[in-house]
């Protein structure tokens, strides 16, 4: 199997510089023309690993990391992940497992991605129902757990999330106190609670989660806001009532392809004649496909990142009118840094927490999630959606403007 596999990644590496440290001790080179990419090492300690690498590499390794059967030698697993997805981007016709296991998800991806509400309930508790005190040490103070904005590049994390909130406030037209605000998806209430307490929204917040749900209230009523803003634990299929804006950022991932349509029609039910909407969520530029079999099993079961082209294919059928589209590429990938290095930071408090394997699997996690919008296709979208075409100006200098705009003017 060491020779097969050696074979394989003498096919696969074109760019950049792998060294492989192999069960027997010996070390293997295999690499790209001199320039060509970033160079990795990696330890690989049994046979068993070497097989399961060669058949199923997608799930293989990091569970093979996690494990530490497999371990990156003079660098860090992000350097690792860095050369694979690399050459993953270029070479993954070469290798027949990769195509294997690519075809699989295409054809399992309904399946895995059938969330009716209690399957929702179950996926939503595996990845936010744990300890409150992980994601206090590598999130913002806030606690925004999704894609900030850099309007510069150079912002800390705090500043580019507290941007985002405002890029998204500038889009909903919180143009007058006491707009009815539904957020799906509400996490640990910190979206709710700035639209509520700087533009003057009355908010209905909706999460899955009870973590995030009991925080979330406790952060309102220490606040002074809870006749403000109400959260509750609810499926957004559940909602009713008519809303003046809709949010939802961050959740859309956990829908699931066959439940688009009934998303857009709740959010098409929800919201008033003359509302409007804002979708935030993960997207991928080449088209359908299927979650990495990693990130379904260990990270986020029912969950994956659709292409623009099935997102409004599922809108459009709702009756909702597309005003507004924009790609976020590179921001994520920025907010990701900050995440894993504030993680990397704190690993021995979160080592404390939880344990050495779930340490690694969150590495796995944070340095793979950040590589995919470095050297994959990924990218976030936001889309704004109303019923009317006169629900929002007729240029997009509206949201600028509503930027630099000090908040307090939505309290006039």
């Amino acid at each position: 199997m060491q020779a097969v596999c050696a074979a394989m990644l003498a096919r696969f590496i074109t760019h950049g510089t792998l060294r492989v440290q192999w069960p027997d001790g010996a070390s293997q080179d295999f690499a790209g023309p001199p320039g060509s990419g970033p160079s990795a090492a990696m330890r690989v300690t049994d046979a068993r690993t070497v097989r399961r690498l060669l058949l199923n590499p997608t799930l293989a390794l990091g569970e093979a990391y996690m494990a530490g059967t497999l371990a990156p030698l003079g660098c860090a697993i992000y350097d690792l992940l860095d050369v694979l997805m690399l050459n993953l981007m270029q070479n993954r016709d070469r290798h027949p497992a990769l195509r294997a296991s690519a075809a699989l998800r295409r054809l399992r991806r309904r399946l895995d991605q059938f969330n009716p509400a209690p399957r929702a309930r179950r996926n939503v508790a595996h990845h936010y129902d744990l300890d409150g005190r992980l994601y206090s040490l590598f999130l913002d103070r806030d606690r925004q757990y999704s894609c900030a904005y850099f309007p510069r590049g150079d912002e800390t994390l705090e500043a580019a999330q507290a941007a985002k909130k405002r890029h998204i406030a500038a889009k909903l037209r919180l143009d007058r106190p006491g707009l009815e605000v539904l957020d799906i998806g509400c996490g640990w209430g910190g979206m709710a609670l700035t639209l509520a307490r700087d533009y003057g929204a009355r908010v209905t917040g909706i999460t899955l989660s009870v973590e995030q749900f009991e925080a979330a209230r406790k952060r309102a009523e220490a606040e002074g806001l809870a006749g403000q803003v109400r959260f509750e634990l609810r499926d957004y299929r559940a909602m009713t009532g008519r809303f003046d804006r809709i949010v939802s950022v961050g959740m859309f991932e956990h829908v699931g392809v066959d439940h688009y349509r009934v998303f857009f029609d709740t959010v098409h039910r929800l919201l008033a004649p003359d509302g409007v909407a804002l979708l935030h969520a993960i997207g991928r530029n080449e088209g359908p496909g299927g979650t990495n079999p990693w990130l379904t099993k260990y990270i986020f079961p029912g969950g994956y990142c659709p292409a623009l082209s099935e997102t409004l294919a599922a809108s459009e059928r709702s009756g909702l009118l597309v005003t507004d589209i924009e790609i976020l590429r590179l921001h994520y990938a920025e907010t990701l840094r900050h995440w894993r290095r504030r993680f990397a930071a704190n690993r021995d408090t979160i080592a404390s927490i939880y344990d050495e394997r779930f340490c690694r699997m969150f590495e796995f996690y944070l340095a793979g999630s950040e590589l995919s919008f470095r050297r994959e296709n990924m990218m976030v979208f936001q889309i704004q959606y109303a019923h009317t075409q006169e629900a929002v100006p007729l240029t997009r200098d509206y949201i600028a403007r509503a930027e630099a705009a000090p908040t307090e003017r939505a309290r006039a």
